[in-house]
This record gives C-alpha cells, sequence and structure tokens, in this order.
C-alpha cells in the first residue's frame, strides 16, 4: 500500500489494522530523497520509508503494478498544475483490480451553498492561506476543491471504475442542513450535499483515458 501526503498518521493503521505487509509513503520534495520514519501507535513501533516526488511532475519512483492500494487523503485540493497526472501515475503503479481512495472536501456541500446564499464568504471549506512563519516551509492552500460528480468524473476519465462515491457531514456545519428542504423544493438535487467526499476507484486495464478533461483543463 502507498499512501501520497503521507503525515504517519494513516501509514501504520494500513500495516496493523488492514494487514499490508509493505507500506509506503510519498511526499512532495526533491526526487531521490528517501526519509525512514518511526511512529508508535499504541505502543507498538511502526516504521516505513517515505519517497520525496512532486506527485503533479515527477515519475513516481515504483515499477508499475506494484501496489495494491494508494491512498490519495486531503490532497487533490491542494494540487496546483496537473492532477491527471497524478491519477495516471497512480494507475500505472497499481495492480490491475487495485483500488485508489481519494478523499477531499466537497465544494457543492450544503456549508457551500449556504456561504454563497449569505454572500460573505468563500464557498470552499478551507479558503485562506497560511501565514508564512519564518523557517517554516510554505503551506499550498487550497487550490480548487470539487464537487462530489466532478471527482467521479475525474476518476473515470483516468481510466478507474468508480465502486464507491459518498459524502459525510461535519457535524460543525449540521446548522445549514435546514436548507436542504429548501433545495428540494426548487428542484435542486440534495444527494451528495456532505462536506466531505470520499470516492474509490477500480484500476481497469480495458477502460479508456482521458489525458485532459473538458471539466478540469483549457483547451
Amino acid at each position: 500500500a502507498l499512501e501520497l501526503g503521507c503525515y504517519m498518521q494513516i501509514t501504520p493503521a494500513l500495516h496493523f489494522l488492514s494487514g499490508y505487509k509493505e507500506v509506503r509513503g510519498g511526499y512532495y520534495g526533491a526526487p531521490g530523497r528517501i526519509d525512514h520514519k518511526c511512529v508508535h501507535p499504541g505502543g507498538r513501533k511502526f516504521e516505513c520509508d517515505v519517497d520525496h516526488f512532486d506527485a503533479e511532475r515527477d515519475r513516481f519512483p515504483y515499477p508499475g503494478n506494484h501496489f495494491e492500494l494508494v491512498l490519495v487523503c486531503e490532497m487533490i485540493e491542494h494540487l496546483l498544475y496537473d492532477p491527471m497526472f497524478m491519477l495516471l501515475e497512480i494507475r500505472r503503479v497499481l495492480e490491475e483490480g487495485g483500488r485508489m481512495l481519494i478523499s477531499t472536501p466537497n465544494l457543492a456541500s450544503i456549508a457551500s451553498v449556504a456561504s454563497l446564499l449569505e454572500g460573505r464568504d468563500n464557498p470552499q471549506i478551507f479558503s485562506i492561506y497560511t501565514r508564512p512563519r519564518p523557517g517554516e516551509e510554505a503551506q499550498i492552500p487550497h487550490v480548487r476543491e470539487y464537487t462530489a460528480d466532478e471527482l467521479g468524473r475525474t476518476v473515470q476519465a483516468a481510466g478507474f471504475e468508480v465502486e464507491t462515491l459518498f459524502t459525510e457531514n461535519i457535524p460543525e456545519y449540521d446548522h445549514h442542513r435546514r436548507l436542504l428542504g429548501f433545495l428540494q423544493e426548487n428542484g435542486y438535487d440534495i444527494r451528495l450535499r456532505g462536506e466531505q467526499t470520499y470516492c474509490i476507484g477500480i484500476k481497469r486495464e480495458a477502460l479508456p483515458m482521458v489525458r485532459y478533461p473538458r471539466w478540469l483543463y483549457t483547451e
């Protein structure tokens, strides 16, 4: 299993709870650098290597058809240039029938709708910049959040079969859910309105790929 954007939080669970014998991490940085990291969740020692590369521009440092699972958690919304490059590289390093799991904020959530109707705040769940601090690495903000439907279509464009696509509510935004009735009364779809989107795609070699989907790139 491979976790992109690895912070050594989910990674130990892939080994201890899900049973993956080989677990690696990927993180943004100069290609060729490998960090060996160690954590002790629940008192148990976990170690793994974290490879550095630019997921939007660099060929991933793994052979084709190598992984059973790739996690892309809270990452795709931060990409600056070419998200399809990342998805197609994930497809390359996954075995046939392997799975990719993406989690990301939902731009079409009921909380985002409420922000638009109120007309004061940006509809993205996280739309602010990180305050620069001396000596700290600059953090890339949310460049582009996706609707759940867009995310599903993007995963399909990369040659994956969408196995699961759903949204979950974040409790702090539950007070906006009264707007669901308003949307329904006015003919709008109220499905997939949670604040967080989860999508699982299965690699299928026989499925076509679209390098530059029209909803993501200019002509």
